[in-house]
């Protein structure tokens, strides 16, 4: 998938979404209540460095600040995908700050597959 594809066919994160459930990745990485990075409930819990971000995708709402949404595609050292999908500006989905310092510590590699 090109790049300018993206751009061009997918604007919403309803179709972002659908495009990456198709390429089967539709799992997400959250953290849960103890400030632990989990993969769809599984028992491990992610450092950082176990993680790498591939791509983001950044929504804004055209009326409603409440509306701004960050989906990143994400791998982990077993070749695991799956998405975080976080609300940001004034509101974020994580309380607190644990969950923007794990974010930040996520090393980055853009890709334009994804």
């Amino acid at each position: 998938m090109e790049n300018s594809e993206n751009n061009d066919q997918m604007s919403t994160l309803s179709q972002v979404m659908e495009t990456l459930r198709k390429r089967g990745i539709h799992r997400e990485f959250r953290m849960n209540d103890e400030c632990q990075m989990k993969y769809d409930n599984s028992e491990k819990s992610y450092l950082p460095e176990e993680l790498v971000i591939l791509k983001t995708y950044r929504f804004e709402g055209d009326s409603n600040p409440d509306d701004n949404v960050a989906l990143y595609v994400l791998q982990d050292n077993d070749k695991n995908l799956g998405i975080i999908i976080d609300s940001y500006g004034a509101d974020s989905n994580y309380p607190g700050e644990e969950f923007d310092t794990f974010l930040r510590a996520i090393p980055i590699q853009e890709s334009d597959e994804y």
